[in-house]
């Protein structure tokens, strides 16, 4: 086998002398690349240098301070002079206030002025757990005036629309946290909007009953079955476009602590007696059911919305107990809740004089949570009777001194509702 010829011509092969001088050219080339490479070498030198050595080297500054935001040269800079490691200052920097721009900023974490009634928590700092709440229930705020911005519609149709969500959710067993998420949803997003006409009001309360039990129920009931309960009135299509116009609206704040939530947390510390059963409802479910209903009953008027949701089932709880007992589960003093006792009594007077229903067993419910479990009475009814005597209270205010027990509760001897331990 014969190996594979090359052939060159004289013009191809180079020549000794060209060879020479390509040698030379590369030796030189290599020579820049090494100079170059040892000069990169020597200021990476440079920068790994001992910080006291670069500032001996560098011009020596007595301060540094940073550039002020006003550059007008009477104007003191408001930074704190830096000293260097050479020198230290004699004192400092004064800053002229009438030609330097102000700013005032607000504290967010203001110690709210109430006294934490929880007790010492195995999980979390109490003082921490309590501020939280109050802060919040200070920030789901509503408008009283709400009203005014639908000249169109009347309180009455507010209390009638609720009354009727009380009315799906005892047919579905929902919650009775679910309901006073609605009812926070409805009042909130109503003070966003203008001039709604009383044809769309079944269809926002359905639809913020739709958000809140999404939210709050482990099993919510499906869409259609929301549609179902309008009688027609309300589709499955208007009812998911509203749930977004309402989210929009709200700005998806839908965690408020409830009136319902409130009302746990008062009785239970009032009832507590071991601390590793602080998560364990420790109260009697017919004392919680009579004062929801109280409850049920007042957020059907339209100036529950002049106050915050702890001070209304504090309030509630008044009705119940005693004054020692709220200062105590709520770290309100009786200053804060007398307007809204007050308010509260036609409520409590119409409720009493009815009576209260017993507690229900429901099919399907566990024992324990029959009470959570939303129910509903002849509220609009007691709700009549109620505005009657708040009237009535009204006019005798104005021709004559209060009658002594109308404005107050009994005594608590005379409260046999609370077991010994809230007297």
């Amino acid at each position: 086998m014969k190996a594979p010829s090359v052939r060159f011509t004289l013009n191809e092969m180079p020549r000794k002398s060209e060879r020479i001088e390509d040698k030379a050219a590369k030796t030189e080339e290599n020579k820049g690349l090494l100079l170059r490479s040892r000069k990169r070498k020597a200021d990476v030198a440079i920068c790994l240098q001992d910080f006291d050595e670069v500032t001996e080297a560098q011009t020596k500054k007595t301060f540094d301070t940073q550039a002020c935001w006003n550059t007008d040269p009477k104007c003191t800079s408001p930074c704190r002079l830096i000293p260097t490691p050479q020198k230290h200052p004699d004192g400092v920097a004064t800053l002229n206030t009438d030609s330097c721009v102000q700013y005032r900023f607000k504290n967010v974490f203001v110690t709210p002025t109430r006294a934490s009634p929880l007790p010492i928590l195995g999980w979390a700092n109490r003082d921490e757990v309590w501020n939280n709440l109050v802060k919040k229930d200070q920030t789901y705020l509503r408008d009283k005036d709400v009203l005014q911005k639908h000249p169109l519609l009347q309180p009455k149709m507010r209390a009638i629309l609720l009354d009727w969500l009380m009315e799906v959710c005892e047919v579905y067993k929902l919650h009775r946290e679910t309901l006073y998420l609605a009812q926070d949803f409805f009042d909130r997003f109503m003070a966003t909007q203008q001039n709604v006409v009383k044809t769309r009001l079944q269809l926002i309360g359905i639809s913020a009953l739709f958000i809140a039990a999404k939210l709050e129920e482990i099993y919510p009931p499906k869409l259609h079955q929301f549609a179902y309960v309008t009688d027609g009135a309300c589709t499955e299509d208007e009812i998911l476009d509203t749930e977004l116009i309402i989210l929009k609206a709200l700005k998806w704040s839908l965690c408020p602590i409830t009136i319902v939530s409130w009302l746990n947390i008062y009785m239970q510390v009032a009832y507590l007696k071991e601390m590793y059963e602080v998560l364990v409802p420790q109260y009697p479910q017919e004392v919680f059911v009579q004062i929801m209903e109280l409850l049920d009953l007042c957020i059907l008027d339209l100036k529950c919305l002049e106050f915050t949701y702890g001070l209304i089932a504090a309030s509630a709880l008044y009705h119940f107990s005693s004054c020692e007992v709220i200062c105590k589960v709520s770290g309100f003093e009786w200053n804060e809740i007398e307007a809204c006792v007050k308010w509260m009594v036609p409520f409590a007077m119409a409720l009493r004089e009815v009576g209260s229903t017993k507690l229900k067993k429901l099919k399907d419910i566990a024992v324990e949570d029959v009470h959570n479990i939303q129910t509903h009475s002849n509220s609009l009814f007691l709700l009549d009777k109620a505005q009657e005597k708040q009237a009535l209270l009204s006019e005798l205010s104005r021709t004559s001194p209060v009658p002594s027990g109308v404005l107050t509760p009994p005594q608590s001897s005379k409260k046999p509702i609370l077991d010994a331990r809230l007297q």
